[in-house]
């Protein structure tokens, strides 16, 4: 899909969500700015979260609630030096929690994943539109 300015996000993100449907792991990809968390934002909103969202580039993992008592995981992979880094707060038991997990930055993580995710690649065109590709994977 491409996405002509930030007015047509809540579009992309029902689409978005339609896509995923059941799918819990969504990993986002994409260079420094192509709009990983702008785009997180609005899908969180779109989903019912109640809290703020913002980048967990120093906590690593953000918990936000939806108005449908669920539970939402951002994850911000970018400063983790190693892939202990990640199993030292759990992330595998975040992955098979049964909620949403939103991964900025999960290549580093990626020997980690279950079989079972959707990716999301962002990238912003010479024209400053972005493009999204969407796949499910496994």
């Amino acid at each position: 899909m491409i996405v002509d300015g930030i007015d047509q996000l809540p579009n992309a993100a029902e689409q978005i969500i339609g896509f995923a449907k059941d799918q819990k792991l969504w990993l986002f990809i994409g260079e420094m700015g192509a709009g990983k968390t702008t785009l997180i934002k609005t899908l969180c909103n779109a989903l019912g979260v109640e809290d703020q969202v913002s980048s967990p580039t120093f906590a690593i993992v953000n918990e936000y609630a939806t108005n449908k008592q669920e539970t939402i995981y951002h994850f911000d992979f970018y400063r983790l030096e190693d892939v202990e880094e990640a199993i030292s707060i759990g992330v595998e038991d975040y992955f098979y929690s049964g909620q949403i997990c939103l991964m900025e930055w999960p290549q580093i993580i990626s020997g980690l994943l279950p079989d079972q995710f959707m990716t999301l690649h962002i990238e912003e065109l010479l024209t400053g539109e972005r493009k999204i590709i969407l796949k499910h994977h496994g």
